[in-house]
């Protein structure tokens, strides 16, 4: 079995998704009045990482854990519908020309996932009508069905993506060799070592010199 792995933001997403999670929360009609808590308290861990004193990939889990905080105690139906506000924003951007290899891979009977450092709940629903067979994301954590803020998330980036690949596709017979990998940034390295056919969409610069010199297709 051929699988086609494809991340979100800047690849099936053209954008970036915490951009539009900060703006959604700002403007919320019922939870605005807690961005300003949440802008005070992702400063530090955003200024100590542009000053390169705080590594990216904790500033990025830190935010969303400081994210949840604003949404605290939402029942998990509140936080469905929260995220489905979300996701009919995100759904007039999508990259078109990566939505096209992904019907052609479910058309070629492929087993196609979706991997992303995003909410879970916001993946599921942005994505209901593109038929993914996986699809692996930050889980939020519930406590009686009411989110957690307290308890710790598992961001998904890096060479997390690759434990969770793995996890899902444990029991089957994959052909590696003859898969396929779409993602923007070179975070996704592990990813796209996975597979025979990497396809690097809209790269960054440190990934877009990697495709070259490895002969990558560039969309």
């Amino acid at each position: 079995m051929r699988v086609a792995i494809f991340d979100f933001d800047g690849t099936l997403y053209a954008n970036e998704t915490f951009p539009i999670l900060m703006d959604h929360l700002k403007n919320h009609p019922v939870y605005h009045s807690k961005y300003k808590r949440f802008l005070r308290t992702i400063l530090p861990p955003y200024i100590g990482s542009k000053l390169k004193i705080y590594p990216k990939h904790k500033m990025r889990e830190r935010s969303m854990q400081i994210y949840l905080a604003a949404l605290d105690q939402l029942s998990k139906q509140e936080l469905d519908t929260y995220f489905e506000e979300i996701a009919e924003k995100m759904k007039t951007n999508f990259n078109q020309q990566v939505i096209e290899r992904l019907e052609q891979h479910i058309s070629d009977n492929d087993h196609v996932m979706l991997v992303s450092g995003a909410y879970t709940p916001l993946l599921q629903s942005v994505t209901k009508e593109l038929l993914f067979h996986t699809i692996i994301g930050t889980d939020i954590p519930l406590k009686e069905q009411h989110v957690d803020s307290k308890s710790p998330i598992y961001h998904i980036q890096a060479s997390r993506k690759n434990e969770k690949i793995q996890t899902a596709l444990a029991n089957k017979d994959i052909d590696w060799s003859n898969s396929f990998a779409y993602a923007d940034s070179f975070s996704d390295l592990p990813v796209f070592e996975l597979v025979g056919n990497p396809v690097a969409v809209k790269p960054e610069p440190r990934l877009e010199s990697t495709a070259k010199n490895r002969g990558w297709e560039i969309i």
